[in-house]
């Protein structure tokens, strides 16, 4: 069986109080089971609750043994692994991969490695006690071991982003989230500063083609976890650029990638209990009745199946 289950569904900074309830307030955070086999998603301040959770229900089984995957790694992705009981265990073992923008000798394992300097933090690196394996990853496609494999894909956001495409006994699960879709960025008019137009028009084409190569990845998901910060209205009026994506857009391309089901994701942090519930309900009247594609507000603690 393939399943995840939510621990952080926020984009951007942690949002506790009384109006995010229901969703919660944590930052991305994904548990990922393929039967008894332990993937992990994003380290953010959702991953503190898994950790205590894991040592409560796993660690009684045995040793915890997880393969963290990073999508990148700005802060509201990472910020919560410092409190990762699992990670103050000598018999922990995690394999973190994740992709890096790269800054002269920047490696996944330099950059999670800051989080534990003085400046930030009381523990140093050298002071946990889990055994922790690092590789900076690109698009690729690994063999986690038990029937499960991983494809990864760049997204487009600020930095280096990747999605992740679970595979298990024919069930998938595929998170596309901190992404936007790819857009022409060089002048389209001829009236326009710079404007050449063979430039313009392979601007054109390679954001078309990277659109595709997306859709491609996430075609035929059981799950599609899709970044969904945004309304229509609210990327147009300013938010273009910003790494992030929309209600409708999501809608349409899981639509026409025939996924089974799709889950808003990445919730701004200004999003009330009452607005994604309202979200979530117009969406499966428009979309799920129409369609029959199922439509699911992610919400803290909620566990799904491919």
């Amino acid at each position: 069986m393939l399943r995840v289950r939510f621990w952080g569904c926020r984009g951007s900074i942690p949002c506790p109080g009384v109006s995010t309830v229901e969703f919660g307030g944590n930052t991305a955070c994904l548990e990922i089971r393929a039967d008894d086999k332990l993937a992990i998603v994003d380290m953010g301040t959702g991953i503190r609750a898994l950790g205590d959770w894991l040592m409560g229900n796993d660690f009684k089984k045995g040793p915890i043994d997880a393969d963290v995957f990073v999508t990148h790694t700005h802060w509201d992705h990472i910020m919560g692994f410092p409190m990762f009981t699992p990670l103050f265990v000598p018999t922990t073992t995690l394999r973190v991969r994740g992709p890096v923008s790269y800054y002269e000798d920047d490696t996944i394992e330099s950059i999670i490695s800051t989080l534990f300097s003085y400046r930030y933090w009381p523990v140093r690196m050298n002071e946990l006690a889990a055994h922790l394996e690092y590789d900076t990853i690109k698009e690729t496609t690994l063999d986690l071991g038990s029937g499960l494999w991983v494809r990864t894909k760049y997204l487009n956001h600020p930095v280096l982003c990747l999605g992740y495409r679970f595979e298990y006994q024919g069930k998938s699960i595929v998170t596309a989230y901190d992404t936007e879709p790819f857009r022409n960025l060089f002048p389209t008019t001829p009236t326009e500063p710079g404007y050449d137009e063979d430039v313009a028009r392979e601007g054109v084409t390679a954001a078309k083609e990277a659109n595709t190569q997306i859709f491609r990845f996430i075609r035929h998901a059981d799950v599609l976890i899709y970044d969904c910060q945004y309304t229509n209205k609210e990327y147009n009026a300013g938010k273009i650029g910003w790494g992030h994506s929309t209600y409708e857009y999501a809608a349409a391309i899981a639509q026409k990638a025939e996924v089974k089901k799709l889950v808003f994701f990445h919730h701004d942090p200004n999003r009330t209990d009452a607005q994604l519930r309202a979200l979530e309900t117009g969406y499966r009247k428009r979309v799920t009745a129409k369609t029959g594609m199922e439509i699911i507000m992610a919400r803290e603690g909620d566990t799904i199946e491919a």
